[in-house]
């Protein structure tokens, strides 16, 4: 019989930043590469990640309908050359470097986006019950909350550019930034 597929929930709130958060200065990022697949899928739930030197395949899904915050999350490791051939039969790709940072107390991820995405910046928080994320406040470095925001989704923003998610991202007021 084959050992259990990880799995775990992730609970979390994503935010436009309205401006770099000063927490990532002297911090080193890890940088990211997020392939989609199936390529054709208007949002894939299925990301292979390459994370600095290690690599992995995960499905992500919405435990309920209509909500993006809490997602039933399924990940199997890989190696570079399982990842390579995968990645090959996908264009919808995101690179971005990721800082992990504390932000007010709190843990956060700060993505800052590159090649076609460049000047979008996400933070998000993670929660270890649905009462810590219902207690949240923002920072001041937070923008806006998009964590139901379809077009923010990774899986939609594969293979997008920035122009194409300007008018969506006009919406929130945000402005294009950079590190």
């Amino acid at each position: 019989m084959a050992p259990a597929t990880p799995q775990e929930i992730e609970r979390e709130v994503t935010f436009l930043a309205r401006e770099l958060p000063p927490e990532i200065a002297g911090v080193a990022p890890t940088r990211i590469v997020d392939v989609y697949v199936p390529p054709q899928a208007v949002h894939a739930h299925l990301r292979l990640r390459q994370k600095g030197e290690r690599y992995e395949i995960t499905k992500k899904t919405p435990l309920m309908a209509g909500d993006a915050s809490a997602q039933l999350e399924q990940t199997i490791q890989l190696t570079e050359q399982e990842f390579a051939a995968l990645a090959a039969g996908s264009h919808k790709r995101v690179v971005k470097d990721r800082y992990l940072v504390e932000i007010e107390g709190l843990m956060a991820e700060v993505d800052v986006f590159g090649e076609q995405l460049a000047g979008l910046v996400l933070i998000e928080f993670e929660f270890a019950d649905e009462a810590a994320k219902d207690a949240f406040r923002p920072p001041a470095c937070a923008l806006a909350d998009v964590t139901q925001e379809d077009f923010i989704a990774g899986g939609r923003l594969a293979g997008k550019t920035y122009l194409y998610i300007a008018p969506d991202l006009a919406r929130f007021g945000y402005q294009k930034l950079t590190d």
